[in-house]
This record gives structure tokens, C-alpha cells and sequence, in this order.
């Protein structure tokens, strides 16, 4: 079939939530992207910060194959060996604190079960998000979410829900009192333009919720598995929270969601539950690309690549960026104009982005990504903002 064939099969039956980009990708390895035509792309999206293993990984392709030619689907009400090692895995990668994990299908579904936890633990309604903070679609996810567009169409939410500013600790103080179940918060906040909390803010926040009963939730569904330069994102603020949200990367593709609880938050049987979640199939490529991760130190490679990027893009002046706000390579690039049109430019120089708001350009590359292509990523980036 043509590329265009294949955009008029998805244009006819699929409903139209998504606004498509003139490309149909077909292949991918490593930080590469190619579309039907064979034309190649510098992928610094990732698939929304999900390849941070890159795309195909080797090892994460073999252990699909395994795993695929022995058992793909497990219920929960039975033991299964691939899962069992991977809860282990993610507890052990975890702070020292976090020891015991639900495992689901994505991060919108981690966020629904973080708080349905948080109110089982606490026997309290309400809870205290960040303004501009994004953390699903689901109607649970969407209600913490503060962003008008997502919420009002799907109005009444669920009620409870105070969104207050980031890094102000004032605000924070204000809001939490004896009926907060739990603060949700980003350590950087991803959809909402690349927003990094300080330092003394996440501390506050620790301290609020211990001294007045509520728990601490970190949604680091775009910023865990080694995006930011450390394993988790709190690694880099000495934080950490009671309960932790995963996802995007965690399966090196496949879709897979984790809640991980602290001690002394429990949950009876019966009280949530998922078909998905956890399946031998995603939990083998989430062992695969967690061991990838470790022995190719992503972590430490996403450091030096977002400081390597970082003086790169610097290296030339663009009147048209306001700022550059980066932590490893999760990277925003604000502008003084709309970035829809930069999107579509880089698109057609062979890089493909996002957008992080109206007017943030989001820069989300596979921890994989080698010099050379970060280097067509900033020239690209230079001839469209010169």
C-alpha cells in the first residue's frame, strides 16, 4: 500500500482525538524513526518519552519473543514467575521506602489507583495538585489535572480536587489541611511545559503531608526510567514520596503502568484490581529494558547527553527562545511564538518533537541517542528559530 492509503484507513475508522502529522512511521531503531517512503527522522519524541531504551531494542525484542512463544496472559488470582521477578526488580530500583507495587496498563491507570489508595489510606476526599500539571484522561486523572481544555468538556469530575502553583510554598501551606488524602505533584512537570520543582518546595512538601496525615505521590510517568539523569526524577531533590506513578517508559514500548506504595499503605482484596496489568508479555520486556537501562548507565548517559545538547544549542543566538529549561535530556524550549508551525519545520528538516503547551517546544529523545544525531536534532533546531 501507498503512505496515503494508509492515512486514509486511519482518517476513516478511527476516531479523529489525534491532530495527525503528514507522516506515516513505519519502522524505528534506536533513535531513529523511518516513514513508508524510507525517509529517515531523528526521533526526539520517543513516542511521548516512551522509548527510552530506543525503538527495537535488541535486548526488549528478544525478551518479547521469549516470553510471546511461552505465556503472553496471566490472571493476578495466580502466581507467575516473569511477574514476580519484575515486582522485585521495580522495588528494588525504588527508594528504600517504596515495597510493594500494582502493576496496570498505562499512567493514566497508575494515577486512578494512587488515588483510590490514597483515600483507602487515609479515609480522606480530597487532594492538592499543581497548577499546570498533567496526569491522564481518565475521568480520576483528568479531575487532578489542571488544564481547563481537558477537564470542562467532561464536567462534573470527580470533586476534591485544589490545584495550586508551583513552588509556592505559601500556596501549598495553605491548601493541605485534615480532609487532603494526598499531594500529587510532578518533580517536572512534562505536558505542562517542562516545569521543574525546586528543591525546597518537594521538601515542604514532605513535611506538610507528614505533619498533617496526608500522603505524598510523585507522577513520574514521563520523568522515571533514567529520562532526567537519574533512575527517578526525586532522586535529584533527596525526596521521597509514599506512593510513586509509573509508566511511558517501564516496558521499553509495550504498554505498562506501576503504583508503588510505601510501607504501611495496604489494600485488601478485591479493592482494585486489572485484567491487563502485569501480564507476563509486557512484564519480560519491562525486565529486558529495566536491565538495559542499568548496564548501559542511561541514566548517566541522559546527563551528559542533555548538557551536550544543551551547549550545542546555546552555541548560536535565536532571538525568537525565550528560555531553555532542561533536566537530562527532558528538555523545553519556550518560545516567543506559537510552536505548532516549529513542529511542523522540523518535521519537514527530519526531526520530529513536541509541543509542551502553546508555545513550549518538548524535546523527549531516546536515552540511546548517539552525538551525530543530537547534532542534526540542534541543526535542525538552529535553521528553523534563526
Amino acid at each position: 500500500m501507498k503512505p496515503a492509503d494508509y492515512r486514509a484507513l486511519e482518517d476513516r475508522y478511527a476516531l479523529p482525538l489525534y491532530p495527525k502529522r503528514d507522516v506515516t512511521l513505519v519502522r524505528g531503531s534506536g533513535a531513529l524513526l523511518y516513514d513508508a517512503a524510507g525517509r529517515e527522522y531523528v526521533d526526539c519524541a520517543a513516542g511521548i518519552g516512551v522509548a527510552n531504551v530506543g525503538h527495537c531494542h535488541p535486548r526488549v525484542v528478544a525478551a518479547i519473543n521469549e516470553q510471546a512463544q511461552k505465556l503472553i496472559t496471566c490472571a493476578n488470582v495466580f502466581y507467575n514467575d516473569t511477574r514476580s521477578r519484575l515486582l522485585q526488580v521495580l522495588v528494588d530500583v525504588a527508594a528504600d521506602n517504596l515495597t510493594r507495587a500494582f502493576l496496570c496498563n498505562s499512567g493514566a491507570e497508575a494515577i486512578e489507583a494512587a488515588l483510590k489508595f490514597s483515600r483507602l489510606h487515609t479515609h480522606r476526599p480530597n487532594f492538592v495538585t499543581a497548577m499546570r500539571g498533567f496526569h491522564g484522561r481518565t475521568m480520576g486523572a483528568v479531575s487532578a489535572t489542571f488544564t481547563k481544555k481537558y477537564r470542562e468538556p467532561f464536567e462534573p469530575l470527580i470533586p476534591g480536587f485544589q490545584y495550586v502553583p508551583l513552588n509556592r510554598i505559601d500556596r501549598l501551606d495553605a491548601a493541605v489541611d485534615d480532609q487532603t488524602a494526598a499531594v500529587l505533584l510532578e518533580p517536572v512537570q512534562g505536558e505542562g511545559g517542562v516545569n521543574l520543582a525546586d528543591t525546597e518546595y518537594l521538601a515542604s512538601a514532605r513535611r506538610l503531608c507528614d505533619e498533617r496525615g496526608a500522603l505524598l505521590i510523585f507522577d513520574e510517568i514521563q520523568t522515571g526510567f533514567c529520562r532526567t539523569g537519574r533512575f527517578f526524577a526525586y532522586e535529584h531533590f533527596d525526596v521521597a514520596p509514599d506512593i510513586l506513578v509509573l509508566a511511558k517508559a517501564i516496558a521499553g514500548g509495550l504498554p505498562m503502568g506501576a503504583t508503588l506504595l510505601r510501607d504501611g499503605i495496604s489494600v485488601a482484596p478485591g479493592q482494585h484490581g486489572s485484567t491487563f496489568g502485569g501480564n507476563p508479555l509486557a512484564c519480560a520486556a519491562a525486565l529486558a529494558a529495566i536491565d538495559v537501562m542499568q548496564q548501559e548507565h542511561l541514566a548517566d548517559r541522559a546527563a551528559r547527553s542533555g548538557e551536550y545538547f544543551e551547549r550545542k544549542f546555546r552555541s548560536r543566538e535565536l532571538p525568537r527562545v525565550r528560555e531553555l529549561r532542561r533536566l537530562g535530556l527532558m528538555i523545553g524550549i519556550e518560545l516567543k511564538e506559537k510552536v505548532q508551525p516549529v513542529l511542523e519545520a522540523l518535521l519537514a528538516h527530519g526531526v520530529l518533537a513536541l509541543p509542551a503547551g502553546a508555545t513550549v517546544l518538548r524535546l523527549l529523545p531516546p536515552l540511546v541517542i548517539e552525538e551525530a544525531q543530537l547534532d542534526r536534532a540542534v541543526e535542525a533546531l538552529h535553521a528553523v528559530l534563526s
